[in-house]
């Protein structure tokens, strides 16, 4: 069972999530990952976030470019689990409009918004609200965080 759900909106964001997944496996922490677009199968993305509470997913991560809809989708969705959303430099406005349309999201349905393209910080974000409850995972983030005090 994987603590945590990597979601992208589209094939096309793997290139700019894979430093979010290095991340997380390098903590030692399993994640699930897969393609849902709100846009394209808004039923899948609908139901995967239904049922992500009761599968164990405590952190959902969800990467989407330009109108960037997935997060607030999922958020909407799974009230009680959090969700980390990565806007993804595309289109005309190389980002801007994703981590707009992240960032600007109705009261009562938050979702955490990172940098455009913040795949790292996502998966660091997400460890650290699984080690509020995981000794393993806060002891892997302590451990991350002198080794860049090192470098």
């Amino acid at each position: 069972m994987a603590p945590i759900a990597v979601i992208l909106g589209s094939k096309s964001d793997a290139a700019a999530m894979e430093d979010c997944l290095r991340t997380l496996e390098a903590l030692g922490i399993p994640y699930e990952s897969q393609v849902i677009s709100a846009h394209r199968t808004p039923e899948k993305a609908r139901q995967f976030a239904l049922s992500a509470r009761e599968r164990g997913i405590e952190v959902i991560i969800a990467a989407a470019g330009m109108a960037a809809a997935l997060p607030g989708v999922l958020a909407s969705y799974a009230p009680t689990v959090p969700v980390i959303g990565v806007p993804i430099a595309s289109g005309d406005m190389s980002g801007l409009d994703s981590l707009l349309a992240i960032a600007q999201m109705p009261p009562g349905v938050p979702v955490a918004c990172m940098a455009v393209n913040g795949a790292r910080n996502a998966a660091l974000f997400a460890a650290q609200i699984i080690a509020l409850r995981n000794e393993d995972v806060r002891q892997a983030l302590e451990n991350y965080r002198r080794d860049l005090s090192n470098r």
